[in-house]
């Protein structure tokens, strides 16, 4: 299992349930990276979904009631296992929210970070990896210019992966 997320400069990942940039270059990658996967969400995450779920991918909600029609909600984290080991580790994506982070990037081998080189005013926020010891950032990407931001795309590999 994996997680994927764009962070400002304080590893804020969101504000008023949106994202706080707009990043086609970012979403291009999201994109490309999840697309025919498994992506693991909140109920919150998929509410600020403009379209709903993600099509051309299993949408999995964390939740504790359902979440509704074309997603497969679970309500606890042996749930949630037992569905994603139906499916090869590294096809299981978590996209948010931030409880869900918090919650599920211990289980998670890598952590693909969008880093955006500004303050996005966020209300929720990521674990900051690079104060966390049980990571690494093993590859960053040289910046790139996204709709007047930089980015840089960074992979960490956890080093303690905690089992399911």
């Amino acid at each position: 299992m994996k997680a994927i997320f764009h962070a400002d400069k304080k590893w804020g990942i969101g504000r008023n349930n949106a994202l706080m940039f707009s990043l086609p270059k970012d979403m291009k990658f999201f994109r490309e990276t999840t697309l025919g996967k498994v992506v693991v969400m909140g109920v919150n995450t998929l509410n600020s979904l403009p379209n709903g779920p993600l099509r051309n991918r299993v949408n999995i909600v964390l939740s504790p009631v359902d979440a509704g029609a074309g997603v497969l909600t679970v309500h606890s984290l042996a749930e949630l296992f037992f569905e994603v080991g139906r499916y090869p580790a590294d096809d299981v994506f978590v996209i948010g929210g931030a409880s869900v982070y918090r919650e599920l990037i211990p289980y998670c081998t890598e952590v693909l970070v969008t880093k955006v080189e500004a303050d996005g005013g966020a209300d929720v926020f990521a674990p900051d990896l690079d104060a966390d010891e049980n990571f690494s950032l093993i590859s960053e990407s040289a910046p790139v210019e996204d709709n007047g931001y930089t980015i840089r795309f960074c992979t960490y590999k956890n080093n303690v992966v905690r089992q399911y």
